[in-house]
């Protein structure tokens, strides 16, 4: 009779481990592997540009190579003309506004603010040339820039302040005999010195990644899989999917972790489980700004001070720039541990002209939309930029100013360091109006991590969010997480549930013990 009853409990015992294991595994087996031999296959060029005619003839001037490339791809350049890349702005849904279009040219940031009125310089980054304040570069098809995406010989730039026009000495015909698929490159000649330097907006984007190791970034590193950055953010006619969530609103045509990893990548159920409400990157991307500074904080009222009625930059101890005359003060920082907040994947933004309700707060420029109760939310790492900007105290709205000019008495502010007059001149090209007065108020963006992945092994360890204090999650307070949090009622029903089970426990052993020796005793009758 016994033997039968054992039998049985070691097999429910077994069946227990057996679906623990099972569970604990990967939806996909192999999913890393597979990867890693998907990516070691390399991109091949499909074709030899150095062998096409209409590329071996002078080039004089970059339109020219446009009109080579049109005259094969001759309906590429249209898709580029759609592209937001093209049009800096692109259709989007705004809870509380409907549909606009947002981008570039009507968006305010806290870091040269704007760039209508300063295409000249802002062009630097633009997929173009001959850009203006009056849209000319927008329309002229041989304004097209293909090689600032194609080149890849790695020699092709821009000029600056030049309205997107490349540098002058370069050799238009090797470069044009040289495209093919965009590198990590040519993206990043733009995407990491955004700001007006190396790693001054994103934080996670910057020019260590051109050739990073494994400890920096895993999925670019040189000598690892060397991923470029087509390889996640895809492209179908000349739409790149990816958008920054500065200057996005809509949780479409995004790039995610999961596209390659799915949505269950561990092998502990436990750690999938997380992935309900943790982003991929709040546990993967433990710091950032790990090879060099990135800016945290820009106080624009403190520029215009002047040596011997010059203009000055002032460094701090990392080689960064601490103060500029054209810009004010700075704070930089290394190796930076993110702040977290729930995202759904939809933002708001304040544009051009828009009232400020509050101006004794903190004006957040683009707030990121989110909460626990939110089903689509997940907890996710951003870098905070904090600004100190002009904006007028009697319309109370954001002041997007004039800075760029080649030649001062245009009230550009870079040129005469006047407040009023680049306000006025910027207001006015902008179409928006200006009081005569200048204040500063204090403002914050959001800028979502997603590159910098840092190798498993230095991946958030547990204890660093369930904390008791101090932890990552500190500041994340709408829901309660189990090492962090304590409540009195639950504290009290636990050990009293504890209490009662280990009595009922300890009552079911007293009674089998019992019931055994009344069985004896009635044998041995």
């Amino acid at each position: 009779m016994k033997k039968p009853i054992i039998i049985t409990a070691a097999l429910c015992l077994t069946g227990v481990i057996l679906m623990g294991v099972l569970s604990g595994k990967d939806v996909e087996p192999g999913i890393v592997a597979k990867l890693k031999a998907k990516y070691s296959v390399k991109h091949a060029p499909s074709a030899d540009h150095a062998g096409f005619e209409a590329l071996k003839k002078k080039f004089t001037s970059p339109r020219q190579v446009t009109e080579a490339c049109i005259s094969c791809h001759n309906k590429r350049h249209k898709e580029v003309m759609r592209s937001s890349h093209w049009n800096w702005e692109r259709e989007e849904y705004v809870e509380g506004r409907g549909v606009v279009y947002l981008g570039k040219k009507n968006a305010i940031n806290n870091f040269c603010v704007s760039t209508p009125g300063n295409e000249g310089s802002c062009a630097k980054c633009h997929i173009g040339y001959g850009l203006d304040a009056r849209g000319k570069g927008y329309t002229d098809q041989n304004n097209v820039d293909c090689l600032i995406c194609h080149d890849n010989s790695e020699t092709y730039a821009k000029a600056p302040d030049k309205a997107g026009a490349p540098e002058a000495a370069l050799d238009l015909n090797a470069i044009a005999q040289s495209v093919g698929r965009p590198k990590r490159t040519n993206c990043g000649v733009c995407h990491f010195f955004g700001g007006g330097g190396n790693n001054v907006k994103h934080g996670d984007l910057e020019k260590a990644l051109f050739e990073p190791d494994r400890d920096l970034d895993v999925h670019m590193a040189s000598s690892g899989s060397n991923l470029q950055c087509v390889d996640c953010h895809t492209t179908k006619e000349h739409n790149i999917s990816g958008k920054i969530y500065s200057l996005a609103s809509m949780n479409q045509e995004r790039s995610s972790c999961e596209q390659c990893h799915t949505a269950a990548p561990h092998g502990d159920s436990v750690l999938n489980e997380h992935t309900l409400k943790v982003a991929c990157q709040t546990c993967h991307i433990p710091s950032y700004a790990k090879a060099n500074a990135t800016k945290m904080s820009w106080d624009w009222s403190t520029a215009g001070k002047l040596k011997d009625g010059k203009p000055y930059i002032e460094e701090d101890s990392m080689g960064n720039h601490a103060y500029m005359s054209i810009k004010g003060s700075f704070v930089w920082q290394k190796n930076v541990k993110p702040d977290y907040v729930w995202f759904n994947g939809t933002a708001s933004h304040y544009l051009r002209g828009d009232k400020i309700e509050d101006t004794e707060k903190p004006l957040v420029l683009n707030p990121l939309h989110g909460s626990y109760a939110d089903e689509d939310s997940k907890i996710i790492p951003v870098k905070i930029h904090t600004g100190n900007q002009p904006y007028d105290p009697v319309n109370k709205i954001l002041i997007q100013p004039k800075l760029f000019s080649e030649k001062k008495g245009e009230g550009a502010y870079w040129k005469d360091f006047n407040w009023e007059a680049a306000s006025r001149a910027g207001m006015k090209a902008a179409g928006l109006p200006f009081s005569g007065k200048v204040g500063f108020i204090k403002t914050a963006m959001y800028w979502p991590l997603n590159h910098m992945v840092a190798p498993k092994e230095a991946s958030v360890k547990c204890g660093e969010c369930h904390a008791r204090s101090g932890g990552r999650l500190a500041g994340l307070n709408d829901f309660y997480m189990p090492g962090r949090d304590y409540s009195a009622a639950v504290e009290f029903v636990g050990k009293w549930l504890l209490l009662l089970s280990l009595f009922g426990v300890l009552a079911h052993g007293a009674g089998r013990i019992l019931s055994a020796r009344k069985h004896r005793n009635g044998e041995n009758k």
